[in-house]
């Protein structure tokens, strides 16, 4: 069983080691299909990614009860009422059903707007609206929120990008981190887009912390690979790979036990796009920064 183990290994290095130059389009393609998917939101929408309440403005309803309703059916119900998108969320601990979390970027400003909302809950849920919790998110502080949150997301990036450019001083290395780092927010942006998830402030300080998880294994790859001397370039890459994916499954782990365990919105949305980034990592760093860094030592040879 470990012979046929390591024979495995072994096709898979000789597979990995002569199609990497082939196998780097994918990370490629991948980016050339997302930024076309969020130009094209872009020039529907106005918006590159889908927000939510607290970027947008707009109300939150969060109404405690332990009965237990059709979610499609009153999320259509109230969205017929009001003429607005309507997001309706269970909310539960350990099993247990605490009520429902109701979402409207319907205008706060306007008035009558909530008035419409609370009755069309009270009539779909059978409710008395002073059991409801409302919390308003003004539109232009929703937009103010945003604003200031892709600011923080672009300085960010540079700022990671003139740190990495300092640190190697060399041009292909520093542009493979800074490209696979792009290609990692960029493509889980767009996904969550196609997934159709409401991104709020939680959603916003993930692909923060994204951009970190991004850079460590990118700067792993591409220390050992330049930095030391011992084997080939290739040795140097599947023992960065060793490590890196070891960090990787870790924090994976326990995204995903955060993920399973926790019933707050804001933590399960900061785990879902950290999920989806690290494996959208793993295909960056491994294909895309790793074929860069082979073929630029490959000529410096």
């Amino acid at each position: 069983m470990a012979e046929g183990q390591k024979g495995m290994l072994q096709k898979l290095r000789r597979v990995y080691e002569e199609k990497l130059h082939i196998l780097w389009l994918i990370p490629n393609i991948l980016l050339l299909i997302a930024l076309i998917q969020i130009g094209l939101q872009f020039s529907q929408t106005g918006e590159i990614l889908h927000r939510g309440v607290s970027l947008r403005g707009g109300f939150t309803v969060t109404v405690p009860t332990n009965q237990e309703f059709n979610i499609d059916e009153i999320q259509d119900s109230i969205s017929r009422a009001i003429a607005y998108e309507v997001s309706v969320r269970r909310l539960s601990a350990a099993g247990a059903q605490l009520g429902y979390i109701i979402e409207s970027s319907v205008d706060p400003e306007k008035e009558g707007n909530l008035e419409l909302l609370l009755a069309a809950i009270e009539r779909n849920l059978n409710m008395n609206r002073d059991a409801f919790s409302v919390e308003i998110i003004g539109s232009s502080l929703g937009s103010a929120f945003f604003k200031q949150a892709l600011k923080a997301m672009l300085i960010a990036f540079v700022l990671m990008s003139i740190v990495v450019a300092i640190y190697f001083r060399t041009f292909v290395p520093s542009l493979a981190v800074i490209l696979a780092a792009f290609s990692d927010i960029v493509i889980t942006m767009s996904i969550t887009n196609i997934l159709g998830m409401k991104i709020g402030t939680a959603g916003i300080a993930a692909f923060l912390m994204l951009i970190g998880y991004s850079v460590d294994t990118d700067i792993l790859l591409t220390t050992r690979v330049m930095r030391r001397q011992q084997g080939s370039v290739m040795d140097r890459i599947l023992g960065a790979m060793k490590t890196g994916s070891t960090l990787s499954l870790t924090t994976l782990a326990a995204a995903i036990a955060g993920l399973a365990f926790s019933q707050s919105e804001v933590i399960r949305q900061i785990m879902v796009i950290i999920i989806i980034g690290l494996v959208v990592d793993f295909i960056a760093t491994w294909l895309q920064n790793a074929a860069i860094i082979s073929m630029y030592m490959k000529k410096r040879a």
